[in-house]
């Protein structure tokens, strides 16, 4: 157990590692096809993952009972949302994915309350129109071509990826976990790494790639950094630091990639897009303090069992 001067260390760290790879993802889809890229990082991730699991110890088989949200992860969150905001970014801002990928929370409230019945309290009422007014400004003329019609789809696809997330959130928090989520990550990884890579097959078929040493370090930070290390440090700030304190900093991922874009590749810190990142992340944070002053610590929010992969 780490002490909170150190969790709160490594939340930061991880914050900027998970920022600074939006800029990162946008330059290496110019030079990998993006469904390429996606699966790298993840075999990657789930190499080193299975790696440290082994000196562990604690290599295994998920248990049975975990199925379900082994292929949820890896289907939905991993191998359809990667593949997704991996596309987008060919054609998107990386500052602007990274907020509209983040978005999750929002989605996870309609579904709730459709598929599980749950009622909207008032601070969930509150947080869902900030979140959606911000959504709302990022789409408005004056932010968005409309008529570039590739840029319209790489923003539908961030916010099904979002989607696809929430489904997995709301899946993943109403099921009892039996595998460890450290020993359950890389078959999850390796689920949506084997998907991505029959799909590039099949779509892109066998790409030329020129393996500079920039696009080596690109891909080697994606894989072992980006998905092994970022995640692992999660779960361990999870298990210092109160579920408040995880929730509201991973918020600052967005901030940072948008500033990091801005900062490497030049992006515009439009009037526009910082206003709507202040409004959805308003809204998740009503969203957040308003379901932890509903539940104790000890509930499934708080549960790292219950965690699942936050990528990028």
């Amino acid at each position: 157990m780490k002490t909170e001067r150190q969790a709160y260390l490594l939340l930061a760290i991880v914050i900027v590692l998970w920022g600074a790879n939006w800029p990162i993802m946008k330059v290496g889809v110019e030079h990998i096809p993006p469904l390429w890229f996606a699966s790298s990082r993840l075999l990657l991730g789930a190499l080193c993952v299975f790696a440290l699991n082994a000196v562990r110890g604690r290599l295994s088989l998920p248990d049975r009972r975990d199925l379900g949200v082994l292929v949820s992860v890896g289907f939905l969150q991993l191998g359809l949302g990667l593949a997704l905001i991996h596309i987008a970014l060919s054609v998107v801002d990386a500052g602007r994915s990274a907020i509209l990928a983040y978005t999750t929370p929002l989605w996870v409230i309609p579904l709730a309350v459709f598929t599980l019945g749950e009622k909207i309290h008032l601070a969930k009422t509150i947080g869902l129109i900030l979140g959606l007014a911000g959504v709302a400004v990022l789409f408005n003329p004056g932010e968005m071509d409309f008529s570039d019609t590739a840029g319209l789809l790489g923003n539908g696809y961030l916010i099904i990826a979002a989607m696809a997330g929430a489904i997995v959130m709301v899946h993943v928090r109403h099921h009892q976990m039996f595998t460890p989520p450290l020993q359950m990550l890389p078959w999850q990884m390796l689920m949506g790494g084997v998907i991505l890579m029959f799909s590039a097959l099949f779509i892109d078929g066998i790409p030329e790639i020129t393996f500079t040493p920039s696009l080596v370090a690109i891909i080697a930070y994606n894989g072992p950094i980006a998905s092994a290390f970022c995640f692992w440090a999660y779960l361990s700030v999870m298990r210092s630091l109160p579920a408040t304190s995880t929730a509201l900093g991973s918020l600052g991922v967005p901030v940072a990639g948008m500033v990091f874009s801005a900062l490497s590749l030049g992006e515009t810190l439009s009037i526009g897009k910082i206003t709507g990142l202040a409004l959805i992340s308003s809204g998740l944070v009503v969203l957040i303090i308003g379901d932890f002053k509903r539940n104790s610590r000890s509930k499934i929010e708080n549960d790292e069992n219950n965690a699942f992969p936050r990528l990028p």
